[in-house]
């Protein structure tokens, strides 16, 4: 049995997938989730194969699925959206129309 134990980094070291996690959980954040999803990822099973835990990883999994999920879900609304004013243009036909007081422009 070797001295060093793989389940905790010793104090002020550097552990695989750290820096990894890290960029993961802030791109996560701010990059609409599937890119920092997969980093996280990633950084996760890299630390795990070193027996190392790694919150931040987790925390960037997490936090990416949620963004991908809502950004999913705002793509889908918003396709419904613009779906519903093209079929309001196709019965309406060109020029600008006003019905139940919203006003669409149709070109």
């Amino acid at each position: 049995m070797s001295a060093y134990d793989a389940s905790a980094a010793p104090a002020g070291s550097s552990y695989p997938g750290k820096g990894l996690g890290i960029a993961g959980l802030i791109t996560s954040v701010f990059c609409g989730g599937l890119i920092g999803l997969i980093l996280s990822i990633v950084a996760y099973r890299q630390s795990k194969k070193a027996g190392v835990k790694n919150n931040i990883a987790l925390a960037g999994i997490v936090v990416g699925a949620l963004v991908l999920v809502l950004v999913i879900i705002g793509w889908a609304v918003g396709g419904a959206a613009l779906f519903g004013v093209y079929q309001a243009c196709q019965e309406l036909g060109p020029g600008v129309h006003e019905v139940d007081g919203v006003q669409y422009t149709c070109g």
